[in-house]
């Protein structure tokens, strides 16, 4: 039997015993504790006054009384019997060692009672297996079709938790499943994902991460998803360089222009075809033989404009379209243009000016009589006073296009009036008109004519009315047919509205007539006169003198002239003299001393009016002539030279002049003239004969030259 316990228990809870006799009780008993297997465990025991046999117990089998607990090569009994400690160590711990272990003694050679610890839960947790995926590491599906996606975590204590992660960062959950293994000590853990993948997923890989308390550091399995899908599409409008715009953004197209749309697809697989749509409509994109992916319209108008470009892509998966809405830029067109009103004074009137552009044309509305801005949208709105009524012109306009404009006029109703001057003219045997304009809000009905206090009527044979309407009133033409002088007078024309009546008095005039024949008479007198004066104006310019020449130059002027030309020297000559023949009619009138020795000479317009003095070629060295071109032509372009004076030398006295008969040239007498003295260079009229073929046979001598009047009569003659 049991020792009945002590009525005063001790401080520590156990019962002393009367005289040196204690019962033996634990100091420190084992706690319930939780290990990571591999890891080492320590259950404290501790007893005071330990008398009898202590031992372990693992779900309540002993493990024997020897600190060694042989049989168990984990196990060990620690601490020192002089100070009770009975710890029981494991290491490292297995998943068998969670059980409940208890430390006991038994009771005590003197009788002592036994005593037994409370009992220790030790629980050992156990790391997963690392995750798997059951689809394997790769997978390939489509777009938009929902798969599953299986995550196993076997071994665990307790069960794994798993948690899915996809390619950019998203933590996702699964299905949670959990299910002992047939040992009863582990679990199993799986977590089934389901998920509708994208084309955002493509190439993405989904992680499967597992862990529980006995490794905190994550286990994890991979799958790289391969997603096909339908193209993505998108329309842009390329620029001048064949690139798409920025951004996507809508690119502003000239009216007249070519426009490259350019279509991307982005599909899986790649293989796809493109088919172009214009509103709806199929349009051919290898009209140029362009690649499909771009599109050209060619010469685009206004009635592109918010066209919607559609490019439909297709691959083995679907088919997918892009679309982009032109944006087509075009000067200003009337929808509708601004139209005339007739109303009262006091009255709102709105003048629309409907103009359609893209760009939104800028619409400015201008009160003519006023020359000012009135407004600036579409409708203009206003209260018609005195003031504010006339003509009022619309205009509208776009960047980069030429403006337009259009007027109306605000009318204000009231009595007619006549604008018609009231003296008109006629001529006598034609059809004589007289106007009549009255400007009437309201236009009236028609305007009626009197003569001389009697009404004309349109059936009268010598008269007929014409009836033009104006846009703010009426304009009546009479017609007065074969107008005779009776019918010059006073005529009235009256017209009326509902707002009034006005008469006004014309007086139609005769106007006196001229023959036509005395007219262009007058016109081809004035055409001569002026052509008269004209002339008189050129030959006064051309009588002008020209500066005398001194010695020395003249005789450089000579030097030059012979090395230019032989019949320039004839042609100045007979300039600068005259000699005639004696009882000729031009040698009386023109100079003293005859007719001119050749006729007249046509001088070229470089040549007339020259002021060189020319001497004989033998007074002169033999000059250097430049070297003759092969062709027959010198350096300078002109005609050949002929050195006369190496087949001719001029006799001590001239000889006179024989022409030719078939010139047609006056043969002159023999003169008897004396020379004077021989001078720096000869007159110039004497140097026609130096090159002439036709005056080196004759004998006679000439005229001593009349330098004062025969010049001047030369002059005259060929200027």
């Amino acid at each position: 039997p049991e020792p009945e316990p002590d009525p005063n228990p001790g401080p520590d809870g156990h019962i002393a015993e009367s005289g040196e006799k204690t019962e033996q009780y634990f100091a420190m008993e084992p706690q319930d504790q939780v290990a990571i297997e591999g890891t080492k465990v320590t259950l404290p025991c501790r007893v005071e006054n330990k008398k009898g046999t202590l031992q372990w117990t693992k779900d309540d089998f002993g493990l024997g009384p020897h600190r060694n607990l042989s049989g168990f090569d984990r196990y060990t009994m620690v601490g020192s019997d002089e100070e009770g400690d009975f710890s029981l160590e494991i290491f490292p711990v297995h998943l068998d060692d969670d059980a409940r272990y208890q430390c006991q003694v038994s009771p005590g050679p003197n009788g002592e009672p036994g005593v037994r610890s409370r009992f220790a839960q030790l629980t050992i947790l156990v790391p997963p297996e690392p995750p798997r995926i059951v689809q394997g590491d790769h997978l390939e599906t489509t777009e938009d079709r929902e798969i599953e996606l299986e995550c196993v975590s076997a071994a665990g204590k307790p069960a794994a938790e798993i948690t899915w992660i996809d390619g950019y960062g998203n933590v996702l959950r699964g299905e949670y499943f959990s299910t002992e293994e047939p040992e009863g000590r582990r679990y199993t853990a799986r977590s089934v994902l389901k998920v509708t993948p994208k084309k955002v997923h493509h190439n993405t890989t989904f992680v499967c991460q597992a862990q529980n308390q006995a490794d905190r550091t994550y286990r994890s399995a991979r799958l790289l998803l391969h997603v096909k899908y339908a193209p993505n599409v998108t329309v842009s409008v390329a620029d001048a360089a064949g690139h798409p715009s920025a951004g996507g953004s809508p690119r502003h197209i000239p009216e007249g222009s070519d426009v490259k749309l350019v279509c991307h697809a982005d599909a899986n697989p790649p293989e796809v075809r493109y088919r172009w749509f214009l509103d709806g409509e199929p349009v051919s994109s290898d009209v140029d033989g362009g690649p499909p992916t771009e599109l050209v319209l060619r010469n685009v108008s206004r009635r592109h404009h918010d066209a919607i470009v559609k490019c439909q892509v297709e691959n083995k998966v679907g088919k997918s379209e892009g679309s982009e809405t032109l944006d087509v830029t075009y000067g200003p067109k009337f929808r509708q243009r601004p139209l005339s009103m007739q109303t009262d004074l006091d009255a709102t009137v709105t003048l629309v000016c409907d103009v359609d552009g893209n760009p939104t044309p800028d619409i400015t509305w201008i009160h003519e009589e006023r020359d000012r801005v009135v407004g600036s949208s579409p409708n203009l709105t206003f209260k018609v006073e005195a003031d504010r009524a006339g003509r009022y012109f619309c205009r509208a306009s776009v960047p980069g296009y030429p403006e337009i404009g259009a007027e109306a006029a605000v009318l204000v109703k009231g009595p007619p009036r006549v604008l018609s001057p009231h003296t008109q003219w006629g001529h006598a045997g034609d059809n004589a008109r007289v106007e009549c304009i009255v400007s009437s809000v309201p236009r009236p009905d028609k305007i009626s004519w009197s003569y001389n206090g009697q009404e004309i009527s349109s059936y009268d044979s010598d008269y007929s009315i014409l009836d033009d309407p104006l846009p703010d009133g009426l304009k009546s033409t009479l017609i007065v047919r074969e107008s005779q002088q009776h019918h010059y007078g006073l005529y009235n024309c009256t017209a009326s509205n509902s707002y009034g009546a006005v008469t006004a008095h014309i007086h139609l005039r005769a106007q006196k007539s001229y023959p036509l024949l005395i007219i262009l008479t007058g016109v081809i007198g004035g055409v001569v006169v002026i052509i008269a004066i004209t002339m008189v104006v050129i030959l006064c310019q051309r009588r002008v003198k020209k500066p005398p020449v001194d010695n020395h130059e003249a005789e450089k002027q000579c030097r030059e002239s012979d090395r230019s030309s032989n019949i320039s020297d004839m042609k100045l000559e007979l300039r600068g003299s005259s000699v005639s023949r004696p009882g000729s009619e031009t040698g009386s009138e023109r100079g003293v001393g005859g007719v001119p020795l050749a006729g007249p000479v046509h001088l070229p317009i470089a040549m007339n009016g020259g002021d060189h003095v020319y001497r004989y070629s033998t007074e002169y060295p033999e000059p250097s002539f430049p070297p003759k071109a092969k062709d027959g032509q010198n350096n300078n372009g002109y005609v050949p030279y002929v050195d006369y004076s190496r087949d001719y030398t001029p006799p001590p006295s001239l000889s006179l002049l024989q022409p030719d008969a078939h010139l047609g040239l006056p043969q002159p007498s023999s003169l008897s003239m004396s020379l004077s003295s021989p001078l720096a260079c000869v007159d110039p009229r004497y140097s026609a004969a130096y090159g002439n073929p036709y005056l080196r046979s004759s004998s006679a001598s000439l005229l001593p030259p009349h330098t004062s009047q025969m010049t001047d009569s030369t002059t005259a003659l060929y200027t």
